[in-house]
């Protein structure tokens, strides 16, 4: 089938796009290399240009600072997550629909490359660049209210009058970064997109005993 094409323009609509997505995907892959190598700090975003062979401005057109284009994965990875969690089946509950989200969300980031080593390196740049930590942790409280909003609509509530959409979105939120960071702090740990995913469920396994069961 033929892809649609403009008067104006004849070129297929769909290749533009497919270039554009190469380009942003090989900037993020050069700022990160770059910031593993030389710190992110170090780091100058025409040094990420040039590693692309493109401009300031090129890379301006998809990134507003450095700190985008670090966090540009786990961005992608969190709109991901919102967008399968839209899309659960209405019969599950809340914290199900949310593993289920998740679940589809890491092994679509993991399918058909080594993503593992890669995840690591990340969150540990993250964690240890004060700048980038903050900046996450702000994308965190945004994604908490998306969250809050989407589980508040599946259920049939009022978020702002009643509180469990908002409280279960902020305990998944930080379970799920806790499993990150137990992640990256085992080097000796299996780590391919099935032992990430077996961490997190590990440690939402441990959620209800935790919240609820006696710890004695």
């Amino acid at each position: 089938m033929a892809t649609p094409t403009t008067a104006a323009d004849p070129q297929p609509v769909g290749l533009r796009e497919r270039k554009k997505r190469r380009t942003r995907d090989a900037l993020v892959d050069a700022a990160h290399r770059l910031f593993l190598c030389h710190g992110y700090g170090r780091t100058t975003v025409d040094e990420i240009a040039s590693e692309v062979e493109v401009s300031q401005r090129t890379f301006f057109r998809y990134f507003a600072n450095k700190e985008e284009v670090a966090l540009a994965v786990l961005a992608e990875a969190e709109q991901s997550f919102l967008e399968c969690l839209r899309a659960r089946p209405a019969g599950e509950n809340p914290l199900e629909a949310m593993r289920g989200a998740v679940r589809e969300v890491w092994q679509a980031v993991g399918r058909g490359q080594e993503s593992g080593p890669a995840a690591l390196e990340l969150f540990e740049l993250i964690e240890s660049t004060p700048t980038l930590l903050a900046a996450h942790l702000r994308h965190a409280i945004q994604q908490e209210v998306e969250v809050a909003r989407i589980l508040a609509e599946r259920e049939g509530l009022d978020p702002a009058a009643d509180l469990r959409p908002r409280l279960l979105a902020a305990v998944f939120g930080t379970v799920v970064r806790i499993s990150h960071l137990s992640y990256a702090a085992a080097p000796d740990a299996d780590h391919s997109m099935d032992g990430m995913l077996e961490l997190i469920e590990r440690h939402f396994d441990q959620l209800g005993p935790a919240l609820a069961g006696s710890w004695r």
